[in-house]
């Protein structure tokens, strides 16, 4: 299952709906980086509210799908964190250092927002 990817105006948004195999979590990192610079993006949002569980390697592969991007030059921010999962990744060592993260699709827009310096978004 492919994980729909949204541009908003200089932004991307890419929603996981379910918990990814290691291909998936993979293709989603080509497919957003890809994706980035063909729309010369600011930002990358990843929503994971929909994830009752996270393991190691979609762990990894968030912190690298933001790295990634940080070197094309947009900013990322992951959303959607739940509790239970943020217990759980804290209980196994599993951390988002240097990753930047927000309650909801809301707060990561506007942190966006913030990042970017108030970027055009096409109309917002």
């Amino acid at each position: 299952m492919s994980v729909p990817i949204l541009k908003q105006g200089t932004y991307l948004i890419a929603t996981i709906q379910s918990a990814l195999s290691d291909t998936e979590a993979l293709d989603l990192r080509d497919d957003l980086m890809m994706q980035a610079g063909r729309h010369r993006s600011k930002g990358i949002i990843v929503d994971v509210t929909s994830l009752d569980v996270m393991d190691s390697f979609a762990a990894r592969s968030l912190r690298s799908i933001s790295h990634m991007a940080r070197l094309r030059g947009a900013a990322t921010v992951i959303v959607g964190i739940q509790p239970e999962v943020a217990f759980s990744m804290v209980q196994l060592g599993l951390t988002f250092e240097e990753v930047n993260t927000a309650l909801d699709l809301e707060e990561g827009l506007a942190f966006l927002d913030q990042l970017t310096k108030g970027t055009d978004r096409g109309g917002r």
